[in-house]
């Protein structure tokens, strides 16, 4: 078979399919798991795929930079289902960072403290949901507005959490890629994502199962640097595996 008879059953699979593995395909067609990853790179290039973990797809993984309440609505069980397992993890006069997004968003109305709670925040929305509530404490970092995501921005911010150390951080991302690690969409909000992980002693990622597989155009973090994902049930049994192979402890939210 030539390298164009290759790459003509290629785009054949995955017209019929969505998608195609590398695997599958050397297998398939005979050649090894570098020839395919070659041929999908010289695909790509071309602007006929978008190369994945392990493979290809014919849609686009990268995200978009949406705004909040448009966001809101999309997964919103699955939200809901995933802050009811988030809020499991917090204990009684705990001091947790609270970034943004509005999985973050749905963490957030779900907490009702009994005793003293430290919540620092990026996010204008969270601060509001929280004000309400006598035992929680809540410290709302300052800077440059972002309007799509009604959190802040900055060296402001920056600044200030290198005088801060918390327990939990529960971070939102727009991405999770096994090879590409945890992105978003917005530069800056990356950097202070970074800050927030430094200060941090445990990182939760709460994410639906439309974040995985997707790349936001800023990388925050490979995925060593996460020690727990909570998700809903429509993740991928072996992407489950997989994650926990590299370290990761899963939480599926029914």
């Amino acid at each position: 078979m030539t390298v164009t008879e290759r790459h003509e059953k290629i785009l054949q699979e995955l017209k019929e399919n969505g998608k195609v593995s590398v695997q599958e395909l050397s297998n398939e067609l005979d050649v090894s798991e570098v020839t395919i990853r070659k041929d999908l790179r010289v695909l790509e290039d071309k602007g006929l795929l978008f190369r994945t973990h392990g493979g290809a797809t014919q849609s686009n993984p990268y995200t978009s930079d949406r705004p909040v309440s448009e966001k809101e609505k999309i997964q919103a069980e699955e939200k809901n289902a995933i802050a009811n397992e988030a809020i499991k993890l917090i204990g009684d006069n705990d001091s947790i960072i609270l970034a943004s997004g509005t999985t973050i968003l749905a963490v957030a109305r779900k907490i009702h403290p009994e005793k003293r709670l430290n919540v620092i925040t990026s996010a204008l929305n969270v601060s509001l949901e929280l004000s309400q509530h006598e035992n929680v404490e809540v410290l709302q970092l300052g800077g440059q507005l972002r309007q799509s995501s009604t959190s802040v921005v900055g060296p402001y911010a920056e600044q200030f959490m290198e005088g801060i150390t918390c327990g939990i951080l529960f971070l939102g991302v727009d991405g999770i890629d096994l090879d590409h690690g945890l992105t978003t969409s917005n530069l800056m909000e990356a950097s202070l994502n970074q800050k927030f992980i430094d200060v941090a002693q445990y990182t939760v990622v709460v994410a639906d199962h439309t974040k995985f597989g997707k790349r936001g155009f800023s990388r925050i973090c490979s995925l060593d640097k996460v020690q727990h994902i909570i998700t809903d049930d429509g993740i991928a049994p072996e992407l489950i595996n997989k994650l926990e192979e590299a370290g990761v402890q899963v939480t599926v939210a029914k």
